[in-house]
């Protein structure tokens, strides 16, 4: 070889990542011994030397917060949610100079080969974990790697690295008083994807605050937040042999696409059915009718939880202690809408749209 072996040269022949390459040859923990030792007998086979330069470069501040979200592009476009919580999380980390890099991944082993790529290569100096699943394994895999981190969404008992999160309990039970109130008895919710945590977390919420009133049904399905979840699943319940008389999203943009499905079938809101949407959004308020919402400051979640990684960033030894930072924000409060009101008595058998005659 001619020029002189990069990294990159090493990967190939090993036939590992970059960052594997990065872990072997710098001591850090990422590798097994046996990948190690392979690693390190080729660098030395190929006469590879560290570039003094660019390893001073790699050890001082990347001034960079990085993201890998489990969405698709398309998805993560048009969600209010994450718009407003990205965009708080970039106000935080602008006000130290701070930039924010994303990337898409399709698997929970890729968004961590993506962490371990960017420590390995200094490309950020901590990351938010979003997303954060029932049985969830990625903090304590930063945690061995010694990236800081900030989870945004639990609590999680015995996390490893601080957590912001909001209580998604006590609104369920909101929720589901304000229904009552409203004389609702059969009431359906489209959940999230199951294996969320804060979706587990609203299920057991709704079972509770369910048993504790006298309702005839609650029932619960699961989507994955898009419109056509919210569509279909909105279908199969309205055209069902037990109609509920309230629906309740856990997102907007299913509460939207769902509110479609009711105007198609010929079904007036709120008159044959209430509709709620959990995370209110401009979307909520310009549908017809507006949709009532649980409403959460998202964007300053986003920024909080900026803020608590820069902590941890700034003053490693703070990671020693994460539940000190972790911090509990707001709840959601529910925003009663027109699309909200007493419950039919009883259910019609079938709406039918008016012909003209």
């Amino acid at each position: 070889m001619s020029r002189r072996p990069i990294l990159a040269d090493i990967a190939a022949v090993a036939g590992v990542s970059k960052g594997a390459v990065s872990y072997a040859l710098n001591g850090r923990p990422g590798v097994s011994p046996a990948t190690r030792e392979r690693i390190l007998a080729i660098a030395a086979e190929m006469g590879y030397v560290p570039n003094r330069a660019a390893r001073s470069l790699s050890v001082s501040s990347a001034q960079a917060v990085g993201i890998a979200l489990r969405r698709s592009a398309r998805t993560l476009g048009i969600e209010p949610f994450y718009m407003e919580l990205i965009s708080g999380i970039e106000a935080a980390l602008s006000t130290d100079a701070y930039g924010l890099t994303l990337q898409i991944v399709d698997s929970v082993e890729e968004e961590l080969e993506v962490y371990r790529r960017w420590w390995g290569e200094r490309r950020v100096d901590g990351v938010l974990l979003c997303d954060v699943g029932v049985e969830d394994r990625r903090m304590a895999v930063v945690a061995q790697l010694g990236l800081p981190a900030v989870t945004v969404g639990g609590p999680v008992e015995g996390s490893p690295v601080p957590t912001v999160w909001h209580d998604d309990a006590e609104p369920c039970r909101e929720v589901l008083d304000y229904l009552y109130v409203l004389g609702h008895r059969r009431i359906a919710r489209v959940g999230g994807m199951s294996h969320l945590l804060h979706t587990a977390v609203r299920d057991a919420a709704f079972d509770r605050a369910a048993a504790a009133l006298d309702f005839e049904a609650v029932a619960t399905v699961h989507g994955d937040y898009t419109g056509e979840q919210g569509t279909r699943l909105t279908r199969r319940m309205l055209t069902g042999p037990e109609r509920p008389t309230a629906i309740v999203y856990d997102n907007d943009v299913m509460a939207i696409a769902g509110l479609g499905v009711v105007h198609e079938l010929g079904f007036a809101v709120p008159r044959d059915l209430s509709v709620v949407a959990w995370d209110d959004s401009l979307l909520c308020r310009l549908t017809h009718p507006a949709l009532t919402a649980l409403s959460r400051d998202t964007h300053s979640y986003g920024a909080t939880a900026a803020e608590v990684l820069l902590r941890v960033i700034g003053d490693r030894s703070a990671q020693a202690d994460p539940a000190g930072l972790s911090v509990q924000c707001p709840r959601p409060q529910l925003t009663p809408r027109a699309s909200t009101g007493a419950a039919p008595q009883p259910m019609p058998a079938r709406a039918q749209p008016s012909r003209p005659r």
